[in-house]
C-alpha cells in the first residue's frame, strides 16, 4: 500500500508539533526535513521501499550524524500518522571519541572573546557570555536571567514541562546588579534586544562571529553553545562528578552529558604518553 503526503497532512503535523511545546529551532528542523523528503518523492505514493532509497540517497550525500536526524523528523511524521509500515531504522555508528579541537573553545580563547567585548564597548555581549559560561546554561534559557532572579541569585527554568534552578555565582550577580542599574532595568529579563524583546539564539550567534574575528579566535568555534561546552569542562575537571554535572545541565541522561566532557585528541596524547607503558628497545 503506497501512501500521498497531502499539504493538510504537513499544517496538521506542524499544530501536533506545536501543542508537545517542541522549540521554534525544533519545528523548523522537523518540518525542512519533511520537505526535503517530499521533495525526494515529488508527490508519487510512499511505502517502505521508498524510505529505502530514500535513505540511500541520504548515505550519498550527507554525514550519518545529518542522516539520522533526517530520518527522525520524517519517522515523526509518519508515526504521527500511524504509518509504521514506513517507518526506518537509522544508522548506527560510534560516536565520536574526541571533542574536535577546531570547533571547541578553550579558557583562553573565552578570554580573548571577554577582553574584545569589552575593547569595542560590547557591555551587554560581554556580561552575556559570562552568564552562560559561568552557569552553563542553554542560550534558549537565557531569558530567565531576569532582575527577580538576579536579586534571588537563582533563576528558575521551565521549559518543555521542565523545571529546574540554576544558581547564580556570587560575582555574576555582583556584575550583573551593576549591569541592571546602569541600564535602568526595573524588571524582566536582563538581556534584551533593542525592540525588548529577550536575546535570541539567532541574535547571539551572530554578535559571537563578529567578535570572534575581532579577538582573532576561528570564526568555526564562534557557537553560543560552546560557552556551556566550556562550562562542562571546566565544572568536570573540578569536581569529576558525572552525575552532578547532568543535574547542573539539566541532562535526563548522563550519555548526553558524557559528550560534553570528552576529551581533545590532543589531551588523550598527552595521557597515553604519560603513562609510559612503551618501553624502548
Amino acid at each position: 500500500m503506497k501512501r500521498v503526503i497531502t499539504k493538510q497532512m504537513v499544517e496538521d503535523y506542524r499544530c501536533h508539533l506545536i501543542e508537545e511545546e517542541k522549540s521554534t529551532a525544533t519545528l523548523q528542523k522537523y518540518l525542512h526535513d519533511l520537505e526535503v523528503f517530499r521533495s525526494f518523492v515529488r508527490g508519487k505514493g510512499i511505502n517502505k521501499e521508498t524510505m529505502i532509497r530514500y535513505k540511500e540517497f541520504l548515505s550519498k550525500n550527507y554525514l550519518v550524524t545529518s542522516i539520522n536526524s533526517m530520518l527522525a523528523g520524517v519517522n515523526g511524521f509518519f508515526k504521527f500518522f500511524g504509518w509504521y509500515d514506513c517507518v526506518v531504522k537509522t544508522i548506527k555508528s560510534q560516536k565520536g571519541l574526541f571533542r574536535g579541537e577546531d570547533r571547541e573553545l578553550s579558557r583562553e580563547e573565552y578570554g580573548k572573546l571577554l577582553d574584545a567585548a569589552k575593547t569595542a564597548g560590547k557591555m551587554r555581549l560581554w556580561h552575556i557570555l559570562q552568564a552562560i559560561c559561568s552557569t552553563g546554561i542553554r542560550v534558549s534559557e537565557l531569558r530567565f536571567i531576569t532582575v527577580e532572579s538576579v536579586r534571588a541569585g537563582y533563576a528558575d527554568v521551565n521549559m518543555k514541562g521542565k523545571n529546574r534552578r540554576i544558581i547564580l555565582p556570587q560575582k555574576l550577580i555582583t556584575l550583573l546588579k551593576t549591569y541592571i542599574g546602569e541600564n535602568r532595568i526595573s524588571k524582566g529579563s536582563v538581556f534584551v534586544t533593542r525592540g525588548g524583546k529577550p536575546v535570541d539564539r539567532s541574535n547571539l550567534y551572530h554578535e559571537i562571529r563578529k567578535l570572534c574575528e575581532m579577538a582573532g579566535v576561528a570564526r568555526s568555534k564562534g557557537f553560543p553553545h560552546n560557552l556551556r561546552h566550556l562550562f562542562a569542562c571546566i565544572y568536570y575537571e573540578q569536581e569529576k562528578n558525572l552525575a552532578n554535572l547532568a543535574d547542573v545541565l539539566g541532562h535526563s541522561n548522563l550519555n548526553t552529558t558524557r559528550l560534553y566532557v570528552r576529551c581533545g585528541w590532543k589531551k588523550q596524547v598527552r595521557i597515553l604518553d604519560e603513562m609510559a607503558l612503551v618501553v624502548a628497545a
